[in-house]
């Protein structure tokens, strides 16, 4: 009975270690793969033609096509992609960071025009291209999408990937549109997965105005939500690195906090039905604001590279498995349709993107400088600018891949016909724009915006200077205080952005920064 037993326990032992034995080869591959791919974006860095997500891209397929050869065919995988990788080990990392690295004085002042091509953006967006697919797809032979599903379409190629325009533009010497660009590119992803979990509890049997209301209380409900605990979790990481100063005995204890506290505010939000994405991106703003400035002076260098390192690496993983994906043959084949009818297809789609993008950056662009007209020396988006601005926002990326698995795969697998065919579909677009308009964006933004000519206007003025808090005071008399009340108000109407902003200064001088930590910023 002992010798059965042993013997039982021998096999099972050996299978659990050819199990882990399977899983560390394709790990192993991968990382020397995404090692090469570092090397070869290294090589490529010079020449500004090709950014780390179209070297990702090509060496991915060309790992593909090694693996394929090798497989005799079976498969062109080193690993099989799961959404909930993606969402809970990739995607909080690349977020992060962006609210991390932040200009934060740029990204505010430009805040309202931002959330007009971040969020009401994705809304037109979203309605053409689920509209237009809608009315599209069927006459290429793809039936069989319900309405969630086209919903789901309009936000999975409404997301951006603003990256290849960013390595083009210089924020010396274009901040207003750089700051534009990267703002757009970040708060439009937190928007499109907001709108998309939105629209996954859309009741899609009553599609109606009580509907469309509905999926608007629910996103308004989200956003508000997600950030709010982001700020809790950047406000309270500040707090307890103020109050304990971790670095007097450890700095590795203050950097793992801050990692920490940033990971825990992205599950805590999925955790509740939030928007991890939103959660995790205004935690990185408040911690960037707050806490970074009670650490010690080596962990402060030591935080922006280990957070850039770490959004890097998730980005090109992504990149890199796109690229090995495109080759996957089960999903070719899984698909039905011809070839003339896929080309329609992706052809559509493109269409689609370039339309809906049109349908919001040039009259958003025009309602913007109405807002700013009264400004002085604010800078004004011309038709070159929005020109950039469109065409920063046609690349798609990590956002949409992770998106469209979400919606059309289990675990990244798809027995369904119509299903493959869309996650091909993503595949092709995240390609052809990355590859094909990332190319083109060096040459369109040298001819639209000359070296010697590139330079945005002037940083606007700030508000007037004799504007002072409270807006009332008890030591002057009442005619005193209405008239103040009515200049400062003027002021807000004039220049919202501007004064919003001053005011917001005097306030987190006056009493946030005492708290939570940080410099006076001096208020001209």
């Amino acid at each position: 009975m002992n010798t059965i037993t042993s013997r039982v326990f021998s096999e099972l032992a050996q299978n659990v270690a050819n199990a882990a034995h399977h899983q560390v080869v394709p790990i192993t591959v991968f990382v020397a793969v995404l090692c090469l791919c570092l090397v070869i974006g290294h090589l490529l860095e010079e020449n500004r033609w090709v950014n780390e997500s179209i070297t990702a891209i090509c060496v991915g397929c060309v790992a593909g096509t090694i693996i394929l050869i090798i497989s005799k065919g079976k498969s062109s995988h080193i690993l099989r992609f799961d959404e909930q990788l993606f969402f809970i080990y990739l995607l909080p990392p690349i977020i992060f960071n962006a609210g991390f690295q932040v200009k934060k004085k740029q990204f505010f002042h430009n805040f309202l025009t931002i959330m007009l091509f971040g969020v009401v953006g994705v809304f037109i967006s979203t309605a053409i291209i689920t509209a237009g697919s809608w009315w599209l797809f069927p006459r290429f032979g793809l039936v069989g999408l319900s309405a969630r599903d086209y919903l789901g379409i309009g936000t999975i190629f409404s997301s951006t990937d603003t990256v290849c325009t960013l390595q083009v533009l210089h924020q010396d010497e274009t901040p207003l549109l750089y700051s534009l660009v990267f703002g757009e590119g970040v708060v439009n992803d937190a928007t499109s997965v907001v709108l998309f979990n939105a629209v996954q509890k859309i009741d899609v049997s009553r599609l109606d105005g009580w509907a469309a209301l509905h999926v608007l209380v629910d996103f308004l409900y989200l956003f508000s939500t997600s950030t709010a605990l982001g700020v809790i979790a950047g406000l309270l990481t500040a707090y307890v690195l103020r109050g304990l100063y971790f670095g007097r005995h450890s700095t590795v204890r203050e950097i793992s906090l801050m990692v920490l506290i940033a990971y825990l505010s992205y599950m805590l939000a999925e955790l509740l039905n939030l928007s991890g994405i939103l959660t995790v991106f205004f935690c990185g703003v408040l911690m960037s604001h707050y806490a970074w400035h009670n650490v010690t002076e080596s962990s402060r260098i030591t935080t922006r590279h280990v957070f850039a390192m770490m959004s890097f690496i998730a980005e090109t993983f992504i990149f890199l498995y796109v690229g090995m994906d495109a080759l996957d043959i089960e999903k070719w084949r899984t698909s039905k349709l011809s070839v003339w009818d896929s080309m329609g297809i992706y052809g559509a789609v493109i269409f689609l993107i370039l339309l809906g993008r049109a349908a919001f950056v040039f009259p958003l662009s025009v309602f913007s400088n109405c807002m700013n007209r009264h400004a002085e020396r604010a800078p004004l988006l011309t038709f070159k600018h929005q020109v950039v601005i469109w065409w920063a926002g046609l690349m798609r990326g990590a956002v949409s891949i992770g998106l469209a698995f979400k919606q059309f795969t289990h675990s990244g697998v798809t027995l369904d016909p119509v299903n493959a065919m869309m996650i091909t579909t993503t595949i092709i677009i995240v390609l052809f724009s990355t590859i094909v308009f990332g190319f083109l964006t060096k040459p369109l933004v040298r001819y639209l915006l000359p070296q010697n000519a590139s330079s945005d206007s002037r940083e606007p003025k700030s508000p007037k200077e004799d504007m002072t808090l409270p807006l009332l005071s008890f030591d002057e008399t009442a005619e005193t205080n209405i008239n103040r009340a009515k200049d400062n108000l003027s002021m807000l109407m004039e220049r919202p952005v501007y004064t919003i902003h001053y005011y917001w200064k005097r306030f987190d001088n006056a009493y946030m920064k005492p708290i939570f930590g940080g410099p006076i910023c001096e208020i001209s």
